[in-house]
């Protein structure tokens, strides 16, 4: 055990993920194919990814490297693990070597692939990223079907999570169009905002929700199933400091004391994840109560109001979590949104499992 105290820690629940992966699950009626990529939305690819791989209603796990591919699969030997973006041909034997499902949009990639490769057919309805058109994605899916090894199917929605849903629908009909023309396959399509608005889609296998499984949807979608947040991050007092009437605090000196007040420095900054455009706005959670952040937002600390409390060095505040500031919050506050916020979580939190 090391000497050294944590700064501060992303505190990950086992039973709020477990119980949304369960409700999710339920509310798409199939297996789901849990995305981590992105160090599972901030949370830990390594602690998620081991509580999902045992969780009776995941099917498998997805990625958006190759490099998380392979850290994935060394963690978790026998869970199905789907890459969503090409590889290079380079990558492709090592990649099939790992059991890792390959995904494919082309007849050339469908050449190249080793013999002991499984594929996903990539298919564009729409979003005009990545993946075959309709029409190729056919005859690249037929042609993996005649090797043996086309296992799955899936395209990626680009306005599920919004009120109006008739885009979804005409990229629903074209998925459905080309999954009518393959042989049976793994067929997925439905993100978090999918499952929320449509439930179980018709000839769908799994379904992928990500920022749904970590516990956070569109307000218009709040109320269709209860999630529970996965993560609370909070960190340490580091100093402690009056500074006068008329003082300022941080950078810019855009804060000034109207009355002698007590400053608590912490460490986090937005080096950490925590945005700098929250300076001025932001309110974290301290001995109980909601406090103002003041002053500029530094890169590796930011500094509090504690005025009247029983506040010491090496005590805890929280940035977000159950003392009532979300995710959602700080997100408003910093100009962007949930996915940013988790997302950019740096490597200096320790991720801790709890409960």
């Amino acid at each position: 055990m090391s000497p050294l105290q944590s700064r501060a820690e992303a505190r990950i629940s086992a039973s709020a993920l477990t119980h949304n992966l369960t409700v999710l699950a339920a509310r798409a009626g199939a297996k789901l194919l849990l995305p981590v990529k992105a160090n599972a939305y901030g949370h830990g690819e390594h602690l998620i990814s081991q509580i999902a791989a045992v969780h009776p209603g995941v099917w498998g796990l997805a990625v958006s490297v190759p490099l998380e591919a392979a850290e994935v699969a060394a963690v978790n030997p026998g869970t199905p693990i789907v890459l969503l973006t090409p590889p290079t041909p380079d990558e492709l034997p090592l990649l099939a070597d790992l059991g890792v499902r390959l995904p494919v949009a082309t007849l050339e990639e469908a050449e190249a692939l080793p013999a002991n490769a499984r594929a996903h057919l990539k298919v564009d309805t729409g979003m005009n990223r990545l993946g075959a058109r309709p029409d190729l994605a056919v005859q690249v899916g037929r042609r993996l079907a005649e090797r043996g090894l086309l296992e799955g199917a899936y395209t990626h929605f680009a306005t599920a999570d919004e009120e109006d849903l008739s885009f979804a629908d005409e990229q629903l009909r074209r998925f459905q169009g080309v999954l009518a023309q393959l042989p049976p396959v793994l067929a997925h399509c439905a993100n978090g905002g999918a499952v929320l608005s449509y439930g179980a889609l018709p000839g769908m296998s799994l379904a992928r929700p990500g920022l749904a499984s970590y516990g956070f949807v569109p307000p218009h979608l709040a109320g269709v199933v209860p999630l529970r947040p996965v993560m609370t991050l909070r960190a340490r007092v580091t100093a402690l400091r009056t500074a006068e009437m008329g003082e300022t605090v941080s950078y810019g000196n855009l804060w000034r004391a109207e009355r002698p007040t007590r400053v608590a420095t912490v460490g986090v900054g937005y080096a950490d994840g925590y945005p700098r455009n929250a300076t001025l706005k932001a309110q974290v959670t301290v001995a109980g109560e909601r406090r103002p952040v003041l002053g500029r937002i530094c890169m590796d600390q930011c500094m509090v109001d504690v005025t009247g409390l029983d506040v010491q060095i090496g005590d805890w505040v929280e940035f977000w979590g159950e003392g009532g500031v979300t995710v959602s919050d700080v997100a408003a506050w910093g100009g962007t949104n949930e996915y940013e916020v988790l997302t950019g979580v740096g490597n200096r939190v320790e991720r801790v499992l709890v409960d």
